[in-house]
C-alpha cells in the first residue's frame, strides 16, 4: 500500500512553491510529521512535514521544479524489501498543514545539488546501494560534512580553504547549524601559536586595511528563488510606477531622553529593550489615518484607502529582504509595537514565519539607519504607494531657540525620514504634509501615554 504526499496549502494566495530542497532520499525512511521537503514560494520558505510513516519510494518533483497546491510531490509506502504493514497516515494529511515547521533557516538556493537518488524511481526500485554509500558521491565537497548538518556553499568553502574538519565544529545557528563565525572561531586557536608578540595584534586591531575578506570574491553562485523574486518585483515597481523621495530631518532628543528613562521599567515589563523604532512606527502609523493617499493602492483606475494602517516593516536576512507585516499598528502603543517587532523579526530570520504575515502590508516602514546609513532613497514595492526610510540618529551640534527667543546651538538627537513614493498618486505636497506631521509628532516626544507599561 501506498500513500501520496500533495503539496498542501501555503497560504491564503499562495498557489503554487518551489521544491528547494528533498530532506529525504528515495528508499529512506520517514516518520509521521518529520520533515520531508523545502519549499520556495514568493512569500515565505518552509519545510513540508510527512504526513505519512514508511519508506519514499518515489520522489516525483526535481529540485527546482515547480508545482501547484494539491500537486503530486511523492509517494510513501512500505518500501520494496520492507514488511506489507500498511503506515500509519494521519487524518486529512494536507489541510492540517497551513503553517511552516520551525526549522534550520536554509539559505534557498545556496544548498549545492548533493549528490541523490533518482528523482522518478519506481516503487520496485533497490535503493539500498544509493543510500549506504553516500562516502564515495563524486561531489568534490567531502562526505563528512553531512554529519554537520546542512551548510552553505560560503561557510564550506570557507572550512576547506582553512583545514577546518566541520565535523569537529558545534553549529551555533538556528538548530545548531554551523555558520561562518563558527569556522572563524574554529580557525583562531589554530592560528595561536604562530601569532606574533603582544604588541603586534594591537596594531593590526587599528590598522584601517584590516578588513575581513569575503570568501564569495572570484566565486560564482546562482541568484535565489527569493532573490530572483525581489529583483522581479523592484523592476516591475521602478517600470510601473512614478517614484521619488521627500526628506526631513528630525529632533528626537525628547524621545532619547524618554527610553533613558523608563527603559529598566520597559526592560522588566516587556523582557526586551526600548529602541526607536516603536516611535517611529507608531507616528508613521498614526499619520496615515490623516494621509489616506499614502495608505492606498492604485486599482485601474480606482484608488482604494485602506480601513487600516498595516505597517510592513524590512527584515535584513541571510536568504535576502523580507517584510513581515504589523496589523492595525495605529492602534497598539510602544510595548505591543515593540513585541510585535521583535517577534516577527526573530521568526523571520529563524524561517519560522506563516505564509500569511508577510501578506497584506498597506505602508513599509525601513530601518536604514540600522547600519549607520544617514538617509537613502528606499524603492516603493507595488501594490503599496509609499516607503518611509529612518536613518541613523546622531548626536550633533544644532541651532535652536533659546529661552530668550535668541539662537544657540546644543548637542541634539537628529534622524533623517525619507518617504518614497508612487507620484501617480501621491504629490510633493501630500508627501511633505505627511513627513511634518510625522515630525512634529516625533519631535513633541509626547508617548508617555502610549508606552502600555
Amino acid at each position: 500500500m501506498s500513500d501520496n504526499v500533495l503539496l498542501p496549502a501555503l497560504g491564503e494566495s499562495v498557489t503554487e512553491g518551489t521544491v528547494t530542497r528533498w530532506l529525504k532520499k528515495v528508499g529512506d525512511t520517514v516518520a509521521v510529521d518529520e520533515p520531508l521537503v523545502e519549499i520556495s514560494t514568493d512569500k515565505v520558505d518552509t519545510e513540508i512535514p510527512s504526513p505519512f510513516a514508511g519508506v519514499v519510494e518515489q520522489i516525483l518533483v526535481a529540485e527546482d521544479e515547480t508545482v501547484e497546491v494539491g500537486g503530486l510531490l511523492a509517494i510513501i509506502g512500505s518500501g520494496s524489501g520492507a514488511p506489507a504493514a500498511a503506515p500509519a497516515p494521519v487524518a486529512e494529511p494536507v489541510a492540517p498543514v497551513v503553517e511552516p515547521v520551525a526549522a534550520p533557516a536554509a539559505p534557498v538556493v545556496e544548498a549545492p545539488a548533493a549528490p541523490a537518488a533518482p528523482v522518478y524511481v519506481p516503487p520496485t526500485a533497490p535503493v539500498a546501494p544509493v543510500i549506504a554509500a553516500p562516502v564515495v558521491t563524486p561531489d568534490p565537497v567531502p562526505a563528512a560534512v553531512s554529519d554537520a548538518g546542512y551548510v552553505t556553499p560560503l561557510v564550506r568553502k570557507l572550512a576547506n580553504e582553512s583545514g577546518i574538519d566541520l565535523n569537529n565544529i558545534a553549529g551555533t545557528g538556528v538548530g545548531g547549524r554551523i555558520r561562518k563565525d563558527d569556522v572563524l572561531a574554529a580557525v583562531a586557536p589554530v592560528a595561536a601559536p604562530e601569532a606574533a608578540p603582544a604588541s603586534a595584534p594591537v596594531v593590526a586591531q587599528v590598522s584601517p586595511s584590516s578588513v575581513e575578506a569575503s570568501a564569495l570574491r572570484g566565486t560564482t553562485e546562482p541568484m535565489s528563488r527569493l532573490r530572483k523574486v525581489l529583483a522581479e518585483r523592484a523592476v516591475a515597481s521602478m517600470q510601473q510606477t512614478a517614484q521619488l523621495t521627500t526628506v526631513v530631518e528630525v529632533d528626537v532628543t525628547k524621545i532619547a531622553a524618554l527610553r533613558s528613562k523608563v527603559q529598566p521599567q520597559f526592560v522588566a515589563a516587556t523582557g526586551g529593550k526600548l529602541n526607536f523604532m516603536p516611535f517611529f512606527a507608531l507616528a508613521a502609523a498614526e499619520a496615515l489615518r490623516a494621509h489616506p493617499k499614502l495608505n492606498a493602492t492604485i486599482d485601474g483606475d480606482n484608488v482604494v484607502y485602506h480601513p487600516t494602517e498595516n505597517i510592513s516593516f524590512a527584515v535584513d536576512t541571510e536568504r535576502g529582504l523580507l517584510t513581515p507585516v504589523i496589523r492595525d499598528a495605529s492602534t497598539l502603543n510602544i510595548a505591543q509595537l515593540a513585541t510585535s517587532i521583535a517577534d516577527l523579526a526573530a521568526r523571520t530570520r529563524g524561517n519560522q514565519l506563516k505564509p500569511d504575515e508577510l501578506g497584506g502590508g498597506t505602508f513599509t516602514l525601513t530601518n536604514t539607519g540600522s547600519r549607520g546609513a544617514l538617509f537613502d532613497t528606499p524603492v516603493v514595492f507595488l501594490p503599496q504607494v509609499a516607503i518611509l526610510g529612518t536613518g541613523v540618529v546622531t548626536k550633533r551640534p544644532v541651532v535652536v531657540p533659546a529661552a530668550d527667543g535668541s539662537d544657540t546651538i546644543a548637542i541634539r538627537s537628529m534622524v533623517y525620514l525619507a518617504i518614497s513614493y508612487d507620484h501617480r498618486l501621491v504629490d510633493g505636497a501630500d508627501a511633505s504634509r505627511y513627513l511634518v506631521d510625522v515630525k512634529t509628532r516625533l519631535e513633541a516626544g509626547q508617548f508617555e501615554v502610549n508606552l502600555g507599561i
